[in-house]
């Protein structure tokens, strides 16, 4: 195998591991209000609503075809980390070491690698378009 599908599928799998594993995203879902920074001030039922969609965003990001729904489902993620550690910063809740800003970016980071690294089935369209061979 080449490299470039090992990196797509490295990343898109951490990043469909991030938004569905681990102990704060079961918390989420518990209404366990240690499981959030509780600084931010967002009601519970937020983060039951976006712990729905981070599954769902996974799932899209991973399962095949339906590139413009993985497209829509990248910038939610997106959205999502960044909103966080956005959030984080503004009220100072960052956590051990910034944990709670740079994490997400993180992520975000290793999203972004993700989106650019997709095979041409899960891309909807040309980001930019090839220049033509000759010069005027």
């Amino acid at each position: 195998m080449k490299a470039k599908p090992i990196a797509y599928w490295t990343t898109t799998v951490l990043v469909a591991f991030f938004m569905t594993g681990g102990a704060t995203q079961v918390a989420q879902y518990l209404h366990n209000p240690h499981a959030v920074v509780p600084e931010l001030g967002y009601p519970m039922y937020f983060f039951a609503i976006i712990g729905v969609w981070k599954v769902l965003g996974a799932i899209a990001i991973i399962v095949p075809g339906f590139p413009r729904l993985k497209e829509w489902a990248y910038a939610g993620i997106f959205f999502d980390l960044t909103g966080a550690a956005a959030s984080c910063a503004l009220v100072g809740g960052y956590g051990a070491y910034g944990f709670h800003v740079l994490a997400p970016l993180i992520i975000a980071g290793i999203l972004v690698a993700s989106w650019a690294l997709r095979p041409p089935s899960r891309v909807v369209g040309v980001l930019f378009k090839a220049k033509s061979g000759a010069a005027a």
